[in-house]
């Protein structure tokens, strides 16, 4: 799984936040490795002149192989709160829309000849 960290012109992307945050998102979305092609993660401070509140805001785009892009935002007071809301969310959005596909799909069958939901 790939993903890729942009940042707006008011927060300073670092390499060590990009580590950060790819980790925290391959350790949320792991479970799904094998589907998810890319993740995009965008960072962003909604209301940069304005000073401190809750105005950091995390879109997060992930690509899986046979559907539409999944996207889930969340915003925080800090950047890894705001990407650790989003990544749950786009966990959870990632297990109904998968779930729904394989239900729209019916049952598959193996090459061994095994049914499976």
């Amino acid at each position: 799984m790939q993903v890729h960290v942009n940042t707006d012109n008011h927060i300073h992307g670092s390499e060590r936040l990009f580590e950060s945050i790819t980790q925290e998102v391959q350790g949320v979305l792991g479970r799904f490795e094998d589907l998810i092609t890319r993740v995009d993660v965008h960072l962003s401070d909604v209301n940069a002149h304005k000073g401190p509140g809750v105005d950091k805001r995390c879109l997060i785009e992930a690509r899986v192989a046979g559907i539409q892009p999944v996207v889930a935002h969340d915003q925080s007071a800090t950047v890894h709160e705001a990407v650790a809301g989003a990544s749950e969310k786009l966990f959870r959005l990632l297990e109904t829309t998968l779930a729904k596909h394989r239900t729209a799909r019916g049952p598959q069958v193996s090459a061994s000849g095994q049914t499976t939901p």
